[in-house]
């Protein structure tokens, strides 16, 4: 028996040694998506790197090429074995260490990163043609590795995907834009190209930005700001938990009295909102963390984008975006500024939006080619106005395989740039627009007068269509009713399908260019009134700098004009000018009511008139009020102001403490009830508020909006009748 039991112990012993030893020695692995059929970068170096053992030894052989090393204290490993010319001969990757791993059919060539959402998502068996594309799609050369939709709080560091070999059986679930550049370029160098797709459908350009492109943009720090202070360990993070453990101490402690003398006790202080992780993949650097940080140092040539339809309302602050994901992620990468191509998004209806919101972020993608090694690749010929996903990506691909050859592959005679706009020229009663890179000069895809270009000037109210000629590299537009034409904008519409292209058929993009009349000289309205005050709002803070002060010359005066011009991505482009009777003769306090210059002003003013881009604010000779002040205030309607209410921020509030506080400088219509403009909280800078017409929140002058910042631009003109001319 005790035989037996001493046997059983050896076991056990001999067990449990062999289960501790192969604990102790972790198998050597790589990241999952070094794989059989992958492609590595030509003419890079080859970094390698996994997981193993402290200590423990590795090899690694291809191609005759071969490095060692070990794994470190944290049971990482890394080396880098020379770089190599493109081949179609399928190697084998060795990696050795306690276990050997092989890796077969691995090719070297051409490696492109594919980022975006559904348009670049979009695969092969859902466009154009598709059933022989697909059946024509013979290219074991071309290999292609789908990252798993993924979102994560923090960086991961591994991803599990696979390569697959181009073939009629695999090729539909291929992104399309991908593909057919693949297909391009393939044809066109000769040599195996490699595709790695991460990409997701409705998302936007925030989740896919790490954190250090958001720190680098100065528009986007309050992103910034959002997500270091997420982030465990960084000095804000770590702040404000302390804080929250503070004052969780003094209300335990106080709980713990208020529990022996039986009394009630306060509610426990809430967890701070700003130290809660994301949850949404929409929220910023989530797809970053998830599916793309474990790539960040695999070689690749470039990358390619296809996206922008989830912030197409946000105008030129996507170019600040794009700066951040772009510059994030070559800095993370540390391949200098790779070649980083995109798709500017299609033609589409987007309800009953203005149709100049969509010109406008076309605009700002445009803008992102300032941006070094970038291109921009112009579809508006090829749109679908009824789907947000045209099916044509045969075009896509070409287009960006042709930015790709002339700019990484030696390609430099390749037209692969859309025409853009050069120059412009008012020659008599016509403007001269001059584009550049326009292949042999410009052309029509239907042989008719090119279409969509619009042009105004002084006594023009809005932009007019024009005719247009062709005259070379330049087209000569002309309007009646515009006799001294000042600007001109082309495809400045959702919906615009222009026909003009370059000589090679690439098409133009929508574009603008020179100096549009304020609103006042659109209408004829400012012939009887003079300029006294212009201020930029863009520069808005404590201290009003005006870029125009003519105050010192103004003497008598009889009535008083405001002008406020505003464009946004949610309204379009909006102005007011709004005159009354003076009410007052001091030229130095009609305009931006600072406390230093002693203006408060809440009375009626007589014979207003408004005139604007907004229907329902266009009023002859009616009673207003105006609430000019630089102190605080509140709803309470003290000054019995009529239709005025005592609960709402709205055309009657009261003055309060303190003096210098919070400023108002308003124009009502007060029989209509109506906020005619609102400028509130100035010092605030982009956090002021600011509009035209009633406000759609809680309040109807705009008070607490801090919407200053959703402006693209903003300015305010304030103006004078003189009693007695000026010479």
């Amino acid at each position: 028996m005790k035989r037996r039991l001493a046997t059983i112990s050896f076991c056990i012993t001999l067990l449990t040694s062999l289960c501790t030893h192969a604990l102790c020695h972790a198998a050597v692995r790589l990241p999952g998506f070094f794989g059989d059929h992958m492609v590595l970068q030509q003419e890079s170096e080859i970094p390698l790197w996994g997981w193993c053992d402290p200590g423990e030894e590795i090899r690694v052989t291809l191609d005759g090429n071969e490095a060692t090393t070990s794994g470190d204290s944290s049971g990482t490993w890394r080396l880098t074995l020379p770089a190599m010319i493109a081949q179609t001969t399928p190697l084998t990757l060795r990696v050795e260490g306690t276990n050997t791993i092989e890796i077969n059919d691995i090719l070297i060539g051409e490696v492109w990163l594919c980022s975006g959402q559904s348009n670049m998502e979009w695969t092969v068996d859902r466009s154009t043609n598709h059933d022989a594309e697909i059946a024509a799609a013979d290219f074991p050369f071309i290999r292609h590795m789908k990252v798993a939709r993924r979102s994560s709080t923090t960086p991961l560091d591994d991803i599990e995907a696979d390569w697959t070999v181009c073939s009629p059986q695999v090729a539909g679930s291929y992104t399309a834009a991908g593909y057919f550049m693949a297909r391009t370029l393939h044809k066109e160098l000769g040599v195996p190209v490699g595709l790695i797709n991460s990409s997701w459908g409705g998302t936007r350009v925030e989740p896919w930005t790490p954190p250090v492109g958001f720190e680098n943009v100065p528009k986007l720090q309050s992103i910034y700001q959002s997500v270091i202070g997420r982030t465990p360990g960084t000095e804000q993070y770590q702040n404000r938990l302390q804080q929250f453990i503070n004052s969780n101490k003094v209300w335990n402690q106080q709980a713990e009295i208020s529990l022996t003398e039986n009394e009630a006790v306060k509610p426990s202080p809430n967890f701070p909102q700003e130290l809660k992780p994301f949850t949404s993949h929409q929220d910023p650097t989530m797809l970053y963390n998830g599916m793309i940080h474990a790539l960040v140092g695999f070689p690749i040539r470039g990358s390619i984008w296809y996206q922008g339809e989830s912030n197409h309302a946000e105008g030129m602050l996507y170019f600040e975006k794009k700066k951040a994901l772009i510059e994030g992620w070559r800095s993370l990468w540390g391949q200098g500024n790779f070649p980083f191509y995109y798709v500017q998004i299609a033609p589409f209806q987007y309800g009953n939006e203005d149709g100049t919101v969509l010109a406008r972020f076309w605009e700002a993608q445009a803008a992102v080619q300032q941006l070094p090694n970038t291109g921009m690749v112009v579809i508006n010929d090829i749109a679908t106005l009824d789907n947000i996903h045209p099916p044509n990506k045969q075009d896509v691909g070409n287009r960006l395989a042709m930015l790709a050859l002339k700019n990484n592959y030696g390609r430099i005679d390749l037209v692969a740039d859309s025409p853009e706009f050069d120059s412009l020229q008012l020659e008599s009663d016509k403007l001269v627009v001059t584009f550049k890179n326009t292949g042999g000069g410009l052309t029509t895809r239907d042989g008719k007068p090119p279409t969509h270009f619009e042009i105004i000037g002084p006594g023009t109210q809005n932009f007019l269509p024009a005719r247009a000629e062709i005259d070379g590299d330049a087209v000569i537009l002309s309007a009646d009713g515009v006799q001294v034409p000042t600007a001109f904008r082309f495809a400045w519409d959702k919906s615009a399908e222009p026909n003009l292209t370059g000589g090679t058929g690439l098409p133009v993009g929508a574009c603008r260019a020179g100096e549009v009349p304020d609103y006042l000289s659109r209408h004829s309205l400012g012939q009887e009134y003079e300029l006294v005050y212009e201020l930029d709002l863009n520069t808005l803070n404590n201290t009003i700098d005006y870029s125009i002060d003519q105050s010192e010359n103004i003497s008598d005066f009889d009535r008083i004009g405001y002008l406020v011009e505003l464009e946004s991505a949610a309204f379009g482009p909006q102005a007011i000018f709004v005159s009354m009777n003076a009410f007052t003769d001091d030229v130095k306090k009609i305009g931006v009511p600072q406390f230093s210059a002693d203006t408060f002003f809440q009375q009626s003013v007589e014979n207003v008139e408004s005139f604007s881009t907004v229907p329902s604010l266009n009023h002859k000779n009616i009673e207003g009020n105006i609430e000019f002040w630089s102190n605080n205030y509140a709803p309470n309607n003290t000054s019995n102001v009529p239709g005025g209410s005592d609960s709402l921020y709205d055309i009657g509030d009261s003055i309060a403490e303190p003096l210098n506080g919070y400023g108002s400088m308003q124009v009502h219509n007060t029989k209509g009830k109506q906020t005619l403009f609102a400028l509130n909280h100035w010092g605030m800078g982009d956090g002021a508020d600011l509009g035209i017409g009633n406000s759609e929140g809680s309040t109807r002058d705009w008070t607490f909006t801090k919407n200053a910042g959703d402006y693209s631009s903003k300015r305010l003109r304030v103006y004078v009748r003189p009693t007695v001319r000026s010479q």
